[in-house]
């Protein structure tokens, strides 16, 4: 008897271990599934409406291009917010913020936001300053970015959080020139937050990450410092994991300077929020060189793939 006890022992102890249910792990992602040249055929296939500036055929097709692609995923409901802006001439602008929800009766709701309009014209061309400008980089590659991960997403686990792609009208502005306009302003993104009770009647986003100009062959990402301040551990995290996944593409110095983007009016609704950009694109910024020739299918897997991971991540 005294012999046989610890082997009685060991055996029940075993048998605990195969009969207890593995402790919960959280679902990770496929990240391999995350394709740069399918990501690369949406920019191809975006540069066919240029221009895509509100008021310009392009627009509205670029419009039905983001639907077509979010009603094959797994969203709950591919949404319009439709409404009109002011121009600086009084003018009334038409515009149109494309809302595409995962699991929309999960009441934790996480933003991923880009903007899908482009200028106008390449006022920074030294040669043609007023002929279209394709807009590659900026806008279609965070377009790109969204719909491939919309796609990805939706053969993936589910995640702890509900997921709402926004795809932003009117960030270049009332004259659709960005930069190039003195009194610039985004439209679309400011309309969103002054009417988020109609999406998050009872709390708002836990956070928001904003996407734009992400396909540089050169890609260098840095914080942007107002995402600093409002989103200081999500940049961080966001960081850390890209810095594992494409180390040369993120760096930790911050830019020198504030920018300005979608990311600003979700930040004004007290949401933390952080923009994810290469801003420093020259010498094809607002250019007719802002091609796809431009563009990296590599560069838009590093963002794409960091992204993935992390919305998994705890």
């Amino acid at each position: 008897m005294t012999e046989s006890w610890p082997r009685l022992a060991a055996l029940a102890a075993a048998a605990v271990v195969l009969l207890t249910p593995p402790a919960t792990r959280a679902a990770e992602p496929q990240i391999e599934l995350w394709d740069g040249q399918r990501a690369m055929a949406h920019i191809a296939d975006l540069l066919q409406f240029t221009p895509r500036s509100m008021g310009e055929p392009g627009h509205q097709k670029t419009i039905d291009y983001i639907k077509a692609a979010m009603a094959k995923s797994a969203a709950d409901a591919v949404l319009t917010q439709s409404f009109t802006a002011k121009a600086d001439d009084g003018k009334a602008i038409p515009l149109t913020n494309i809302i595409a929800r995962f699991q929309i009766q999960n009441p934790r709701r996480v933003i991923v936001a880009t903007h899908y309009d482009s200028i106008i014209k390449a006022y920074r061309d030294p040669k043609s300053p007023d002929a279209p400008m394709p807009g590659a980089n900026n806008s279609a590659s965070a377009v790109a970015l969204l719909l491939e991960t919309a796609r990805v997403l939706s053969l993936s686990p589910k995640l702890d959080v509900g997921i709402d792609m926004i795809f932003f009208d009117g960030e270049e502005g009332p004259k659709s020139l960005g930069a190039g306009d003195p009194a610039w302003r985004a439209l679309g993104s400011p309309h969103f937050a002054a009417h988020l009770k109609d999406y998050y009647p009872s709390r708002k986003p836990e956070k928001a990450v904003d996407f734009d100009m992400v396909c540089d062959k050169d890609l260098k990402l840095q914080p942007e410092p107002s995402s600093l301040t409002s989103a200081l551990p999500e940049v961080k995290k966001f960081w850390s994991i890209g810095s594992r996944i494409a180390p040369s593409a993120f760096s930790p110095e911050p830019t020198t300077f504030p920018i300005s983007d979608d990311h600003t009016a979700l930040q004004a609704a007290g949401i933390p929020s952080f923009l994810v950009i290469d801003f420093d694109y020259e010498p094809y910024f607002n250019t007719t060189q802002d091609t796809i020739e431009q563009c990296s299918a590599q560069s838009l897997e590093s963002v794409g793939r960091t992204l993935l991971r992390y919305l998994y991540a705890p």
